[in-house]
This record gives structure tokens, C-alpha cells and sequence, in this order.
């Protein structure tokens, strides 16, 4: 209630501000960029560059640089021509007043001759290393979403392969996975988890850390990844942070659903370099405070970002790369009674990744990238049964990574090479306390203690060969090394994709591969037996075919399937798949003895997504799919797991009437997920709640649905920018149901609801 009076409030503050007739000056400002060849990563020089329904353009000179001046403020489309490479464009180029926006283009040799039709794959050209299972977004794409509000991790719930579950966590559920099997890059540079209140063992959270105003673009992998990419069964995302501005400082402002902060860049180095930082605060303990609600339930959480580039010569850069987030909260006992929870305490949480990268260029021939970097999680937590005021957990737990990664790409004639390793060194120290208590089927478990250090080391080599076996046929051939010290297993994983163009409009791919995973630290440490457990293994099967209806709209049609082995079970709780505790019991928990590895599951679908760019005033993204995701427990049978919705449909769009104006929506309709009801005899016995033993995952939720609403304005000034938007979340107010708890207070079950109508506002200020 006070964010949606809060949001109400600055909405009608900014109308009354900057209402529709006010008088604003749109400037002028310059697009700004380097183009290069995409497999070796050298400047092209020549290449036209083309701003789309206008007379503006420019050429690319030795260096690949560009620039085009006195661009009016507003929205464009850059096309790149350049002879012996595919044509390629560049959609939502925001210009704004004396401001330079820049535009890097990355250009792939052609080798297939021209053919009568026309239409090109340059809004869509995600690499051919991977041909299936990737998707592409840019930063206005990720920052305009409706749904999002500013987390990268959001805009993907409207993607076929991802599960809808709540609203109230961003977690990945790609193809039947679960959130422990995502993986994170940010400029060649691993993050475990990109949230602030991370789950651990988990890469989910409830807020997104990344600030999305650094973000140049989004490379987003449902499955077939490629052996570059290692240690995770399920997906990959990788995040392009953009350069700073190298030739004057720039500041901006922000107020939004996350909260305030602000960001500043400029040159380094003469021009040679350049630096970016942003600081952000939440603000909602700050607001309760100062109206007095009467809640002591406050949220704080912060960030710090920031990249540093420079040039030691035309052929070698470094980076440096921070990104630090900082979270608390606090619950007591009166408002753990008042708002129904079971548990309430203290969070307090640290997480903190610095890097540095080396990228070197190889004269025309290739390029390397080599990064160092460390991470950082600290676990603080407390929490107080709420009915008998006995604290049940105490975590005191650290982890820490030192990694080393080097990657290397070169282009051998047509065909190219791309190989490298990564090293690392993973430490972890626990001192927790877990009171006596029921577990989830009602077994009594005595009071435990976790007093443990973990020291790990972990090394993995990879090579790919792509080979144009013929003018429209490539394949590309992978083999992975992995091993964990913890785990001591040497592990290969062979992957093999195949593309196959049809025509110029049409690609039919296929791709196998096998993909292994450590287990995670907060369960690999409660017993020493664990560590005889072998990695986590994941078998990818995808076929699709994918067909441009235009320059701007593809459609594409894939079929999957992934059969996982090796995933531990308790013996004491056979039927329950231990990895889906993160959703049901929100964390890994103690467990009395020894895990086994007889957890098998298997997951198979198939999506149909329709996407749109913003070529000229509409785009959109239509998609479906229907899956199965099930697991076979120690007792050898089959269940549903708790992610599988069986079928999803969303549909997301928006229009840009003008330069100033853009409305969008975002429809979601997901099938109800699995869940086990309660034992209610022994529940209501226990006063707390117990799952029904012989009913697990039998039971599910109402179907999902839900639409978000959203405009966005823009304010140009003489020597100023300005952006606002305003959303309204689950705009007709559907009651989707979260789960279901066992009431301590009435001793009887209740439900946990979704947000229900939630209007979401965020102001950017430029200067």
C-alpha cells in the first residue's frame, strides 16, 4: 500500500510538472560507434552507415569509428552495408539532446550468393555458433519492458522457455530446470547470482542488482550452449556492460520502483579510455519510517557499479569491472503475527565481484580475452519460529572464488577455432545452528550444528571447431573438460550443433550436448559422504527451425528434451527432489545423513515464438509452449516437478506513436504449477504444516494470468533529457496464487497470494 500511494503521489506530481502541452526544446545529439568483423574482432573500414527514413549517414574509416552529427532528438534504426558481409541493423538508436549514443556493430562475412529475395537476418544476428536457443536484447528493449521494472531478469519471463511461478522472486526456470543451474557473465567475467536477497545455492532473488542503464546488450541461452560455458545445466546469460563516454562527462538521476541513485561517466586518459559508476539506494525503510506505518518490516538494499576501460595500445585493452550489493531486513514477532508468516528474523547479506579482463587482437586473424577476477557472498540470518519464539536457524557463512578465465577465437578461412580454460579457486566457511524441528513430512530432526570449512579447486578446458562444410551448411564440434577437487571427478562434455539454410529466409538447426554441474556448497558440506557424490549431469537434445517473415519479425519453432542424472535425494525423504527445496522450503536445509545420487529427471517441450523489432513504430513478442518436467525419486517413481506449468502463453508489444510517447503491454497465461497439500490431521496435530507423504506434487494451483500496463515519456531539452514511465502490474487485479501455508495462529491452511494491482514508476534524469 505505501509503494502504490507513493507512485500515485510522483505520478501526479511529474503531470502537473511536465504536463502534455509543456514546453520542452528538443536538441540535438550524435551517434557515435565502431564497427569490426565479428569473428576476429577487427575494425572495418568503409562500411555505410544508414539512419533510416532520413538523409543522415555516415562511413566507417581505418579504425571501424563512425560518427554522424546533429541527429534530432528521438528514436531511430541504423542500417550497416558492407560489401562480402551480411547486411546488418540496429534497432531502438535513442538519440537525445547533447548527448553522444553509441552504436558498436559487429559484422559476419557472407557466403551465400544473393538470391532475388531481399530480406536480410541483420536484426537478428546472435552468432552462428549457436544456432538454436538464443535470444538477443538490447538495453532499451530490457529498460522499456512492461513487468520489469528494471530487472534484466524479468523481461525474460515472456520467452517460451522460461516458467512462470511468482511474482515475487525473478527466479530462471529455463526447460524444466530449477534456479541453481543458471550462469551469469558480465564482460567475460562469472557472477553467481545477479540479485540483491540471494537465495543460497541458488541465482535467484526477488530484485535485480545490474543496473540496466549500463547495459549494452543481452545474449540470453535456453540450452545447447556452447563448450565456452561450463559448470551449468540449464542456461546462460551474458551481459555486455557498454562503455563509458570518451569524450565529455555525463550525469544522470534516478528515482524508480528499486530507488534512487544516480550515475556518471566521462573520459580516461586523454580519450584513450574511458569511466562509468553508478551508486543506487532503496528507499522504502526511509518512507516508512518518516509516515510511520506502524510495520517494522523495512527492506534496505544497495549497489555499486562500475567499468573502467582503457586502451594500452590499438590492438590490447583492460577492463575493470566492480559490481558490490549490499542487503538487510528485518521482521519481528509482532509483525510476523500480523502479516501471517511462519518464521520471521534479521537478513543481512554481501555480495561483491571485481575483474579485471585483457583483451588482445590477434592482427586480423582473432582475439583473446583473459580475465581475473574474485567474488564475494557473506550470510548473516536469524530466524524465530513465530508461534513458539524459538530461533530455528543460524547461518554464518561465507563463500569466496578466485577465477581465472581466458578465451580465444580465430577465424581459419571460412571455418573458425575458438578454445581456451578456466581455473579457479572456491572457499567456503559455515558456522550454523539449526534447533530442533519438523522436516517437511513431519519427522522430528534433532538439533544440528555445521561448524565446516570447504578449500576447492576447479579446472576446466574447452575447444569448438565451426566448419562451412557447405555454402549453407555449418557445423560446429565442442568438447569440454571439467574437475572439482570437492567432487573428484574428471568430467567430459562433447556438444555438437548443426545449421542448415534453407533459404535466405529460413534456418533448420539441431544440436546435442552433455552439461555438468558441482553441487551446490551449503549442500556438498553438511556430510563427508557427499563429496563422494558425483557432478550434477544434464543430456540436451534441440531441434528448431526459425523463418524471417521480414528484415524485423522472425519466427521460430523449437523442440527439446533434457534428461538429467546424478541429483541427490535424502534416503530418508525418497520421494522428495532435494534441488526443488529452493522453491517449496525457500533454501537448501539441513540434512540428517549422508545424500545418494539416484535423482533422475527428464524435461521435454516445444515453443513457437513470434518477435518483432522496433524497426519503425511497433514491436512485439507473441510466444507459447508446452512442456513436461518430471523426476524420479528414490522410491522409482515418476512425479511432476513443482516448476512444471505443462503450458505458457504470453504476448508483449508496445507502439511508438511519436518521439515523445510509447505504450506497451505485457499478457501472461501460465498453467497452475504442482504442489503437495498438506496432511491436515497431522498438521493440525503438529500445529504446523506437513506435507502429505503420499500426495506429493499431486495437487495444482489455480492457472496464472496476469497483465501489465505501461507508458513511457520523454522530455527533451536544450541541454537535457528526461524519461518517465509509469506501470500498472496485474492491472485487473487477478488473485494468482502463490502457495499455501499452514496458519500457526488458526491452525488451519491459508493461501499466500501474488501482487495484486501494483503501479510502478521510475525517472530518469540526463545531463
Amino acid at each position: 500500500m505505501v509503494l502504490r500511494i507513493l507512485s500515485i503521489i510522483i505520478f501526479i506530481l511529474l503531470t502537473g510538472l511536465f504536463p502534455v502541452r509543456a514546453q520542452s526544446v528538443a536538441g540535438s545529439g550524435a551517434i557515435r560507434g565502431k564497427i569490426v568483423d565479428a569473428d576476429t574482432q577487427a575494425p572495418l573500414a568503409g562500411v555505410n552507415v544508414s539512419v533510416l527514413h532520413t538523409i543522415l549517414g555516415a562511413s566507417s574509416d581505418i579504425d571501424g569509428s563512425f560518427l554522424i552529427s546533429e541527429v534530432p532528438a528521438g528514436s531511430y534504426t541504423l542500417s550497416f552495408d558492407y560489401l562480402g558481409y551480411a547486411p546488418a541493423g540496429k534497432t531502438d538508436v535513442i538519440v537525445r539532446s547533447r548527448r553522444i549514443t553509441v552504436v558498436d556493430m559487429e559484422m559476419r562475412p557472407t557466403v551465400i550468393d544473393a538470391e532475388a529475395v531481399t530480406v536480410t537476418a541483420g536484426y537478428f544476428s546472435e552468432g552462428s555458433s549457436q544456432p538454436l536457443s538464443l535470444t538477443r536484447f538490447s538495453q532499451e528493449e530490457i529498460r522499456r519492458a512492461p513487468g520489469s521494472a528494471g530487472d534484466v531478469s524479468r523481461i525474460l519471463m515472456s520467452l517460451p522457455s522460461v516458467a512462470k511461478v511468482n511474482d515475487q522472486s525473478n527466479s530462471l526456470i529455463v526447460r524444466g530446470g530449477s534456479p541453481v543451474e543458471n550462469a551469469f557473465y558480465v564482460d567475460n567475467i562469472e557472477i553467481p547470482n545477479i540479485n540483491h536477497f540471494p537465495t543460497q545455492g541458488s541465482s535467484g532473488g526477488p530484485i535485480g542488482l545490474i543496473n540496466v542503464d549500463f547495459i549494452k546488450e543481452v545474449d540470453f541461452s535456453a540450452g545447447g550452449f556452447p563448450a565456452r560455458y561450463g559448470n551449468r545445466l540449464s542456461s546462460v546469460m551474458e551481459l555486455s556492460f557498454r562503455e563509458g563516454n570518451r569524450s565529455e562527462f555525463d550525469g544522470q538521476l534516478d528515482l524508480n520502483f528499486a530507488g534512487f541513485g544516480g550515475a556518471a561517466e566521462g573520459p580516461l586518459g586523454g580519450g584513450k579510455g574511458s569511466w562509468l559508476f553508478s551508486a543506487r539506494r532503496s528507499y522504502l525503510d526511509l518512507l516508512i519510517k518518516a509516515i510511520d506505518t506502524g510495520t517494522s518490516i523495512a527492506p534496505r538494499y544497495g549497489d555499486y557499479q562500475g567499468k573502467l576501460v582503457y586502451d594500452l595500445h590499438p590492438r590490447h585493452q583492460l577492463t575493470l569491472l566492480g559490481i558490490f550489493g549490499d542487503d538487510h531486513s528485518h521482521s519481528d514477532r509482532e509483525a510476523a503475527q500480523e502479516n501471517d508468516m511462519t518464521v520471521y528474523g534479521t537478513q543481512d547479506y554481501g555480495a561483491n565481484t571485481a575483474g579485471l579482463n585483457w583483451r588482445m587482437l590477434w592482427t586480423g586473424k582473432g582475439f583473446s580475452n583473459t580475465s581475473l577476477s574474485y567474488t564475494g557472498l557473506n550470510f548473516r540470518e536469524d530466524y524465530f519460529e513465530n508461534g513458539s519464539d524459538i530461533r530455528v536457524v543460524r547461518n554464518r557463512s561465507s563463500e569466496q572464488a578466485w577465477k581465472l578465465r581466458n578465451l580465444n577465437h580465430f577465424r581459419l578461412g571460412p571455418h573458425a577455432l575458438e578454445f581456451g580454460f578456466e581455473a579457479q579457486h572456491r572457499r567456503a566457511g559455515f558456522d550454523n545452528r539449526y534447533a530442533a524441528f519438523s522436516d517437511a513430512l513431519g519427522d522430528n530432526i534433532a538439533p544440528q550444528q555445521l561448524t565446516r570449512d570447504i578449500n576447492a579447486r576447479q579446472v576446466g578446458g574447452f575447444a569448438s571447431l565451426t566448419l562451412q562444410l557447405l555454402p549453407r551448411f555449418t557445423a560446429t564440434a565442442g568438447l569440454r573438460g571439467d574437475y572439482f577437487s570437492a567432487q573428484p571427478e574428471a568430467r567430459l562434455s562433447p556438444r555438437l550443433a548443426l545449421s542448415y539454410q534453407l533459404s535466405q529466409r529460413t534456418t533448420l538447426s539441431g544440436s546435442a550436448g552433455r552439461y555438468h554441474q558441482p553441487l551446490p556448497v551449503v549442500l556438498l558440506v553438511q556430510q563427508a559422504e557427499n563429496h563422494d557424490l558425483p557432478l550434477l549431469q544434464a543430456t540436451h537434445y534441440v531441434l528448431g527451425i526459425s523463418h524471417l517473415l521480414s528484415a524485423d519479425t522472425r519466427l521460430s519453432v523449437e523442440a527439446y528434451r533434457k534428461d538429467y542424472r546424478h541429483f541427490p535425494l535424502d534416503p530418508a525423504q525418497p520421494a522428495l527432489f532435494l534441488i526443488d527445496e529452493i522453491f517449496y522450503r525457500y533454501g537448501f536445509f539441513f540434512h540428517h545423513g549422508p545424500l545418494n545420487d539416484e535423482g533422475q529427471a527428464a524435461s521435454r517441450g516445444i515453443e513457437i515464438m513470434l518477435q518483432k523489432k522496433l524497426a519503425d513504430k511497433v514491436y512485439g513478442l507473441v510466444s507459447a509452449s508446452y512442456f513436461r518436467s518430471e523426476y524420479r525419486g528414490g522410491d522409482g517413481r515418476w512425479r511432476e516437478r513443482v516448476f512444471d506449468n505443462r503450458y505458457i502463453f504470453s504476448a508483449e508489444g508496445g507502439y511508438k506513436p511519436n518521439r515523445s510517447w510509447e505504450f506497451s503491454l505485457r499478457w501472461i497465461y501460465a498453467g497452475g504449477a504442482p504442489y503437495t497439500p498438506f496432511d491436515e490431521t497431522a498438521s493440525r496435530t503438529q500445529q504446523r504444516g506437513v506435507l502429505a507423504e503420499a500426495a506429493i506434487n499431486s495437487a495444482r494451483y489455480p492457472d496464472y494470468h496476469s497483465l501489465n500496463l505501461r507508458f513511457d515519456r520523454r522530455f527533451q531539452f536544450d541541454r537535457a533529457n528526461m524519461v518517465f514511465y509509469f506501470s500498472v502490474w496485474n492491472a485487473y487485479n487477478r488473485r494468482n496464487i502463490a502457495g499455501y501455508y499452514w496458519n500457526i495462529t488458526e491452525n488451519r491452511p491459508d493461501e499466500i497470494t501474488q501482487w495484486g494491482v501494483l503501479p510502478i514508476f521510475g525517472l530518469e534524469f540526463e545531463y
